[in-house]
């Protein structure tokens, strides 16, 4: 069943609600199952507030709802899943790919996955329980079991006729792997491969020796960056012995890239990346009031850095006036920097030996804008209160924030990185509390000086 366009979605969505207002359930349990693509009611069931998701999902049939839970953002399918018992949550599973089945048991608690196995049959609890052995940031994690594997001395005759006995083949396979008996990976055989090639040939005279293969505890992350720059479809997946564990595909590299980019945006504000649009007042209320509050400290940091300097500023009056000027210039240069580190991060550019070199820049580049918008903010603040002193104290202080700025948003992502904390989360709250204090003590610090 194709896909909705975005404008089939809207009017879907729209029809839906319709029916819903005016009870036609019968009409949205018919377009739920049978009009649409799973992937498609999961975006309606994200697209509608707390009370027409229970209604929408009541009327889901149950051998549709796996394959639904697959598409949905993690704090939603987590809402729906925490709200099922163990025999239902294995009949959700049932038929889905174990690494489907293991993104969903991620999301639960710790005894209720228990229950879950004791549910499965033996042969698909043995599978779940090899890919939840692994972090579920890391490849082995990310990875499924289903591959169809050759050996080297058979010919391509015999593969194709042990292909035809499988039903289908594993999503996104464009390979097989090709292994030795101590379950080694030995090489890839590429699908295209098998069909041009002379069926009388062996495995070991057309496959692949040079192929790139990926360690179970390689980071999330560093697997969709090999994806990128090798532009892979699969590969295969192995142990620190070289024994082949499963395989890694496309789709599965697109989520990890996906979310990376949901959770540097979110991050900036503070909030976790499967953050449910249309999550209950409360659950809302309750996740930004964390960052509420360390902001708020943080605020109160900068008032008292302020509140030093109370004489100074009942004297000259402009220092209130234009001191917004000066925190603002540094909080945008801050921002600019702390960005791109952060990105640059994530797409693996920024390491410890490069560092050094963009410290170097940022702060030649903070010294060449300093100057640039400290000498305009001079102008028109002398201009404003015909005051050359407060043109000066502006001028170098805008230019000390900036450098500064510049320095804090290249170093914090790293120093935050060491410590384990994650910079999305946390960098733009303390960049925020660096350049305001820097930017408040520079130039109340400076007009303290110069007004004495």
């Amino acid at each position: 069943m194709p896909q909705l366009d975005a404008a089939s979605r809207k009017d879907q969505l729209q029809s839906i609600n319709e029916a819903l207002d005016t009870g036609g359930f019968v009409q949205v349990r018919r377009m739920l199952n049978t009009n649409l693509h799973p992937a498609d009611v999961a975006h309606l069931l994200e697209s509608s507030p707390p009370k027409s998701r229970d209604i929408l999902w009541s009327l889901v049939d149950k051998d549709l709802s796996g394959e639904i839970l697959q598409h949905l953002g993690e704090d939603v399918s987590h809402d729906i899943l925490k709200k099922m018992d163990a025999q239902e949550l294995v009949d959700v599973t049932s038929g889905l790919e174990t690494h489907d089945v293991v993104d969903l048991l991620q999301q639960l608690p710790e005894q209720v996955t228990k229950q879950v196995l004791r549910s499965m049959d033996s042969q698909d609890r043995e599978r779940v329980e090899s890919v939840l052995s692994y972090p579920e940031d890391t490849a082995g994690g990310l990875m499924s079991i289903d591959a169809i594997t050759v050996r080297a001395d058979i010919t391509i005759d015999v593969v194709l006729r042990y292909i035809r006995l499988h039903s289908r083949l594993p999503e996104k396979t464009d390979s097989l792997p090709v292994i030795n008996r101590k379950n080694e990976i030995v090489g890839i055989l590429p699908i295209e491969k098998i069909l041009v090639s002379d069926p009388g040939s062996t495995v070991r005279e057309i496959m692949e020796t040079d192929f790139f293969s990926i360690e179970a505890d390689l980071p999330e992350l560093e697997v969709a960056q090999l994806f990128e720059r090798h532009e892979l479809i699969s590969a295969p997946v192995i142990d620190h012995q070289g024994k082949l564990l499963g395989r890694i595909t496309i789709d599965d590299v697109i989520g990890v890239i996906r979310d990376e980019a949901d959770h540097s945006l979110m991050g900036m504000a503070g909030l976790d990346e499967a953050e449910d649009t249309f999550a209950p007042i409360i659950k809302t209320a309750k996740r930004r009031s964390v960052w509420l509050f360390i902001n708020l400290l943080t605020a109160f940091l900068a008032s008292y850095v302020i509140g030093i300097f109370e004489t100074t500023l009942d004297k000259v009056v402009a220092l209130a006036i234009l001191m917004p000027i000066v925190a603002s210039m540094g909080g945008i240069a801050g921002s600019q920097t702390l960005t791109i580190i952060i990105r640059g991060m994530a797409l693996g550019h920024v390491e410890g030996s490069n560092m050094s070199w963009l410290l170097k820049r940022e702060l030649i580049v903070g010294i060449i804008n300093g100057i640039l918008w400290a000498t305009v903010v001079a102008l028109v603040a002398v201009w404003w209160f015909n005051d050359p002193m407060i043109g000066i104290i502006i001028a170098l202080a805008v230019t000390i924030n900036l450098i500064v700025a510049g320095l804090a948003g290249a170093s914090l992502p790293m120093i935050l990185r060491v410590m384990d904390i994650d910079p999305a989360l946390a960098g733009s709250v303390l960049l925020t509390t660096v350049t305001d204090v820097v930017g408040f003590v520079a130039f109340l610090g400076l007009a303290t000086i110069f007004y004495a």
